[in-house]
């Protein structure tokens, strides 16, 4: 969530703002969960000390405690406080990078936003507990590229899983699939991301890639083989990525209700 929100226009909590075109029904978005924990949060806070935290630095924290809860002490870091919230939620501004972006394309995305290609690197490893729809890795299965045939850099044995969980030609939105295939690690912020990726069994396309192009396989390399180094550096990136456009003073404002600006 702290990603989909911060990487569009800032850490002002816009994602989490209700709206038939709000940012939290682009398509990219589709799959963000845990909108009701962070109202649940604003709703206990604003009992304690209203009008005081915003729902943006609740992201923040709510996505710190969930790392580390599911990386244990060594994914705890500290965030900063002190964002105010926005005011404008829109769809049509919703630009993330797409799960085919080559390497190159992603990482400027990164550097767009004051970060650097090892953050990206770094940041792409939250897939260690996230999940995707068919959609974004169908063609992959089917027919990359136009190809009618399965990407060559996917494990065939991973291929002719997931075909049996995403047909060609069925597109059930219930469905969805770990992006750490190791099923043991699934649930846990780790390094096992850059184990998979490093044997050909990344999911989405930008996440294979990582372990293939020249400017990130090392990288993937050190991660993979190094699991207190990532979340040393997981930390860290994340704080970097908090920090992206934040509204504070008097610009924005601290909101009553996470899905609605105050004058409504």
């Amino acid at each position: 969530m702290q990603f989909h929100d911060c990487f569009v226009n800032g850490c002002d909590a816009s994602l989490l703002l209700d709206g038939d075109s709000s940012e939290k029904t682009a398509g990219a978005n589709l799959n963000v969960r845990g909108f009701d924990l962070i109202d649940d949060a604003k709703t206990a806070v604003e009992q304690a000390c209203p009008g005081i935290v915003s729902c943006s630095d609740i992201v923040i924290m709510a996505t710190r405690d969930a790392v580390a809860l599911s990386g244990g002490s060594g994914a705890r870091y500290e965030v900063e406080t002190g964002r105010r919230d926005g005011f404008i939620s829109q769809a049509a501004d919703v630009d993330l990078p797409g799960p085919a972006i080559s390497v190159s394309g992603a990482i400027q995305r990164f550097v767009n936003k004051g970060l650097t290609g090892t953050d990206m690197v770094v940041l792409l490893g939250g897939h260690t507990v996230g999940t995707a729809h068919c959609n974004f890795f169908r063609d992959r299965l089917w027919n990359f590229d136009n190809t009618g045939s399965a990407d060559p850099s996917m494990d065939p044995a991973l291929v002719e899983t997931l075909k049996s969980v995403c047909p060609e030609f069925t597109n059930d939105e219930s469905v969805v699939v770990d992006l750490d295939q190791n099923p043991s690690s699934s649930n846990f912020v780790d390094n096992s991301f850059y184990e998979q990726i490093g044997t050909s069994r990344g999911i989405l396309e930008i996440d294979q890639k990582l372990a293939l192009d020249p400017s990130t396989s090392n990288d993937v390399s050190i991660l993979a083989n190094d699991g207190d180094r990532f979340l040393n550096l997981f930390g860290t990136s994340m704080v970097k990525m908090g920090a992206i456009g934040v509204l504070t003073g008097t610009a924005g404002e601290i909101r009553f209700r996470c899905g609605s600006v105050n004058n409504n």
